[in-house]
Parts: structure tokens; C-alpha cells; sequence
């Protein structure tokens, strides 16, 4: 028997709310960035230490990913939208805070308390996106956009830096995010319905702690290691990270009211869906690592000039998400998803044919390359958030953030240490003694060690002698770039033949109630809608709650033992 059963179509308001959504979420993908041009003017006012900069810088992104698991699991218990407006006050407080820090050491607490509000941000705009659209086209189009604009937000944040710093002080950057924010405030009560797990079980305190120390420590030796290199005690804090991780997992297993209920990996595609987000994050920061590089040390350029030269490849990513979207509508999205991976493989196979001298075709190879994350990233976190229960959207949502954060700190590590490795190779040839240089040998070994570092050496040189350290480091960085993209392009077919074979079967189905187009192929054969989400998941069917005033419906402690209410 195939169910018939057609899915509630978003309207206008829908959308708004929709619309309303992606304010918070390009800003928080915007304070990635928005330091880039900052940093000086901070520094000659708060007068940070060296280490102090790193952390004003790097606080943002830990509390972020740190906190993601623990906001996504408290957003299903107390309303995703109560979560987002809590976040909301959070973000424009701290921004406050930190556009008029008068010291270093407040900066960075407001940096930590901005990371805090973006890890309550990121998961309940994806899950009220969930909510918000039930039929399947609609859903997979809204979430293509959502992943645009995460990706779109990073770059714009870099270039909006720029441009308010050309005008303002420095903490006009913090500052632009109040004013949208407190819109937030005023629209979301109005637009946004709320949505929570009827029945959430009491909240897993110990496992907040648990689930930082299973992030943070691995996601900061991945980056310690993109940056200085492989080492034992970096390897150290993966290694505690991981274990802390397994830690982690066996009480998510074995508690009765785990924050991330393991039922949710029995829908089929979760786990390969959530697997595959990472391998496409790895190759997106993975190549920004090399190609924003390129554009300032290899080409010359300065910062905000390319910065602006780098929003060029973000025109064709705008439109990867929603058109992946209407393609898999069409062809099995296994395919198309295998497809967008074999896109961005291409887009690294430009890079292999790079000089020291190709603006134009780096820009095509970053932005054929960025949309075919996009495609891949839209896809498939349409397919983790439809197989997921309505009332776990928030832990799916969080789930896959978390792994993105993780793809891309693996990204930047892996890919940075295999071209780090090629240009010191080359450049211990290139520099083998400095003899008649006039410089000590510490600042050659910082020329041998990155470009940075030769472009530094370079600026003390006079004459020919600078020009030849400068030449040698851009070929060598380009070089290291080009070996990179050959282990890039490798990655990302392995992961396409993956998604090919692992999700050639797998259709998104609805929970039980909102049975739509995807959700009748998969009920061929199958008796009715509930054989049908049986078939596709793996698991027995859900309600859902329907927003404010609808029936409330007593939801499972466990995923797979349903005890639906009907609603009134």
C-alpha cells in the first residue's frame, strides 16, 4: 500500500519566520571572521599579550563548539524558540560588552559569553527550520538556504570588518550585532512558533561537562597542530579527548535520560549523514586555509582587498543549496550528494594547476569547490534532520554542528601538515645555510618554517636577496598547496563513492503524521505510513507537537517505543 498522504505546505508566514531566522545565523558565522581586520587597532589599544591575541581570537570558536551538544539537548527540553531569544540577549549583551572593553583580559570574557550565545543560536535555527517546514521539498530548499548562508556568513563577516574599521573604531564590529538582534526579540515571539519535546526526561547535568571535555581538547590539538605542527603533547590532547569522547558515549548509551538519545542513530542515513558532513567541512577549511594564504602572501594582496576578491566564489554558492535541492527531487539523492562531492574533488583538481601568478583560476577553483560542499551539506543535512523525530530536531541539529566543527578543525590540521611539509622540504633546499645573508639563523629557520615567516624575512632583506627568499617561499607554498589539493581531491572521492553505496536506499521519511513525497516511495510494499517510517528508519513513528496551543502528546523516553497521544 503507498500512502498518499500530502504534507502542509509553508505559506508566507512560514517564510518570514524563516527569513527572521537567518539574522542570528549569519552573525554568528560572521564573528568567525569579523576579527580579521580588527586585531591591529585592539592591539594598539588594549596592549594583549601574544597569548592573550590567541585567545581573543580563539575563545569565540571553543565555547562555540564546546557548548553545541549541551544547547541543542536544552533547546528540545525548554523550547527551541525560548533557547533562541535567551541566546539572542546573550549575544547582544556580549557584544556590547565587547565593542567598549577597556582591557584584554574583557575582551575575551566577552568573546567566551558570544560563543556561549552562538552555541544556543546555531541548533535552534536549524531545528525551527525543521519545524517550520514539513512538506519535503519545502524542507530540503529552506535548509539549502541555511547552509548558504553559515558558509556565505563567514566571508561577508571578513569584508564587513573591513569596511566598518575604514569608518569606525574598532568596536563597531561587535557593535552592529545589537540592533539586529534586539529585531530578533521583537519578531520572533511574533513569527516563531515553539517547539519542544513534550516529554524530555530530566537533563543529563554530568554530561555537559562530559561532552567538552570529549570537544574541546580534540578540536584544540587539531588546531595546535594546523598551526605549529605535529607533536606529542598535541597528540596528548586528542588523545584525552577521545577518551573522555568513549566516556561520553557509554553514558549516552546506558542512561535513562541521555542528552543524546541513541535512538536517534537507528533512522537510517543519521550516523552516515552526520559522517559525511564532516568529510565535506574538512575540505571546505581545509582549502580556505591554503587560499586565503595565496591571496594575501602569495599574490600580494592586502588584507580587505582579499577579502573582497574572496566573496567572488560565494556568488556560486548561493545558488548550490536551493538547486541540490530540486535536483534530488529528481534523482536519487544518494547520487546527487555523490555528485556535489565530485564537484568540489574538481574544484581541488584546479587548485593542482595553480602558479604563483592565478588569481582567477584559484577564485573558480574555491568557488567550484564551495559549491559542491554546499550541495553535499544542504543534502545532507536534510536527510539527518528528516530522519531524525520532529521532538529531537535540536540534538540532530547539534550533532551535526558539532561535526562540522570537528570536520573542519581535521581539515586544517591533516591538509595543513601535508603542505607544511612540502614547503619546509623545499625550503631547507631552497635556504640550506644563509650564508652572506646578514641575517641570523633563527629567521631563517622562521622562513623555512611557514610563509608568514619568509615574507617576514623577506621585509629585512634589501634587493635581490629579498626577492629570492620571497620567490622561493610563494613557489614552495604553492607547491605545498598543490600536493594538499591532490589529498583533498582523494578525500572527497572516497566520500563520494561512500554516500553513492551507503545512501543509494535510504529515503527521508516524516514521523508519523507527516507523511510526504518522500515518505510515500518508501511506503511501496510497506502497510501504511507507520510501515513505512519502519522500513526507512529503522524505528517505530513519533507525533509531533504543532506549535503553541496544540494538543501536547506525550512523547517516548526512548526513541523506537512510541506513546503518542492524539491531539485534540
Amino acid at each position: 500500500m503507498t500512502s498518499t498522504s500530502a504534507q502542509p505546505r509553508a505559506g508566507r508566514r512560514e517564510w518570514t519566520a524563516f527569513s527572521v531566522l537567518m539574522l542570528p545565523l549569519l552573525l554568528v558565522s560572521m564573528d568567525v571572521s569579523v576579527l580579521y581586520f580588527a586585531l591591529p587597532a585592539i592591539s594598539e589599544e588594549l596592549h594583549p599579550s601574544s597569548t592573550q591575541q590567541l585567545w581573543i581570537f580563539d575563545i569565540y570558536g571553543f565555547a562555540l563548539a564546546g557548548l553545541l551538544i549541551t544547547m541543542g539537548s536544552l533547546g528540545d527540553r525548554i523550547g527551541r524558540r525560548k533557547l533562541l531569544m535567551m541566546g539572542a540577549a546573550a549575544f547582544g549583551v556580549a557584544s556590547v560588552a565587547a565593542a567598549y572593553a577597556d582591557s584584554a583580559e574583557m575582551l575575551i570574557a566577552a568573546r567566551a559569553l558570544l560563543g556561549v550565545g552562538g552555541a544556543t543560536l546555531m541548533p535552534s535555527t536549524m531545528a525551527l527550520s525543521r519545524n517550520l517546514f514539513r512538506d519535503p521539498g519545502q524542507r530540503a530548499t529552506a535548509i539549502g538556504i541555511w547552509s548558504g548562508a553559515m558558509a556565505g556568513g563567514v566571508a561577508l563577516g571578513s569584508v564587513l570588518s573591513g569596511v566598518m574599521l575604514s569608518h569606525f573604531w574598532w568596536g563597531s564590529v561587535f557593535l552592529i550585532n545589537t540592533p539586529v538582534m534586539v529585531l530578533l526579540l521583537v519578531l520572533a515571539p511574533v513569527l516563531v512558533p515553539e517547539f519542544k519535546d513534550p516529554a524530555p526526561g530530566r537533563f543529563d547535568l554530568l554530561g555537559v561537562p562530559l561532552s567538552m571535555g570529549a570537544v574541546l581538547p580534540v578540536i584544540y590539538g587539531l588546531k595546535e597542530t594546523a598551526a605549529h605542527g605535529f607533536s606529542g603533547p598535541r597528540a596528548l590532547w586528542i588523545a584525552a579527548g577521545l577518551a573522555v569522547g568513549a566516556v561520553f558515549v557509554h553514558r549516552q548509551r546506558t542512561h535513562a535520560h541521555p542528552m543524546i538519545s541513541p535512538g536517534l542513530f537507528r533512522g537510517r542515513g543519521f550516523g552516515t549523514s552526520i559522517g559525511l558532513n564532516l568529510m565535506a567541512s574538512f575540505a571546505m577549511m581545509g582549502s580556505a586555509l591554503f587560499t586565503t594564504q595565496y591571496l594575501q602572501s602569495v599574490l600580494g594582496k592586502g588584507p580587505l582587498e582579499a577579502a573582497l576578491w574572496s566573496l567572488l566564489p560565494s556568488v556560486m554558492v548561493g545558488a548550490a543549496g536551493p538547486a541540490s535541492a530540486a535536483i534530488a527531487r529528481k534523482v536519487n539523492r544518494a547520487y546527487v550528494i555523490g555528485g556535489g562531492f565530485l564537484v568540489a574533488a574538481a574544484g581541488f583538481g584546479l587548485l593542482t594547476l595553480a602558479g604563483t601568478d592565478s588569481l582567477w583560476l584559484v577564485l573558480i577553483a574555491a568557488g567550484v569547490l564551495a559549491s559542491g560542499i554546499v550541495t553535499v551539506m544542504s543534502l545532507v543535512t536534510d536527510m539527518a534532520m528528516g530522519t531524525a523525530p520532529v521532538e529531537k530536531a535540536g540534538s540532530a541539529s547539534s550533532l551535526l554542528e558539532t561535526g562540522q566543527e570537528f570536520g573542519g578543525a581535521l581539515g586544517m590540521a591533516l591538509l595543513g601538515v601535508v603542505g607544511n611539509a612540502v614547503y619546509r622540504h623545499e625550503m631547507t633546499d631552497e635556504l640550506p645555510s644563509g650564508a652572506g645573508s646578514g641575517l641570523p639563523s633563527q629567521a631563517l629557520d622562521a622562513a623555512r618554517e611557514t610563509l608568514g615567516g619568509a615574507v617576514a624575512v623577506a621585509g629585512r632583506l634589501s634587493g635581490r636577496a629579498g626577492d629570492e627568499v620571497l620567490g622561493a617561499a610563494r613557489e614552495a607554498f604553492t607547491d605545498g598547496m598543490r600536493v594538499a589539493a591532490v589529498a583533498g581531491a582523494l578525500v572527497l572521492v572516497a566520500a563520494a563513492v561512500l554516500a553513492a553505496v551507503a545512501l543509494r536506499h535510504v529515503r527521508v521519511a516524516a514521523p508519523a503524521g507527516e507523511e510526504g513525497a518522500d515518505a510515500a516511495d518508501a511506503a511501496e510494499g510497506a502497510e501504511g505510513a507507520e510501515g513505512a517510517e519502519a522500513a526507512v528508519t529503522g524505528a517505530e513513528p513519533y507525533g509531533e507537537p504543532h506549535g503553541p496551543g496544540a494538543a501536547r502528546e506525550t512523547a517516548p523516553r526512548e526513541l523506537g517505543r512510541p506513546e503518542t497521544v492524539a491531539s485534540s
